[in-house]
């Protein structure tokens, strides 16, 4: 298994943050076929081969996210598409 952590600060404030937070989830959903479900200012989310979650305060974010075995050779290529995200959502 192979894990990424990455945490970035914002101004957008909780209600905010927690929009994109939901923006980035859709996407995903759209995109992946990633489930999510938001447990208080915590968005979890997993579908075959990652699993993870997304802590969202009033000034950061968190990603916490386990990939399986078939992802974990492209952890670097996945990490930096979360950067590119976080970027656009959080900015």
């Amino acid at each position: 298994m192979a894990d990424i952590h990455l945490e970035r600060r914002h101004s957008m404030g909780l209600k905010k943050a927690k929009a994109a937070a939901q923006k980035v989830a859709d996407d995903l959903a759209a995109g992946y076929g990633i489930t999510s479900t938001w447990d208080g200012n915590v968005l979890r989310f997993a579908r075959k081969g990652v699993s993870g979650e997304l802590a969202v305060a009033a000034d950061r974010i968190r990603l916490d996210a386990r990939l399986g075995l078939l992802l974990a050779p492209m952890r670097s290529r996945i990490e930096a598409q979360v950067h590119e995200n976080f970027a656009q959502y959080f900015a």
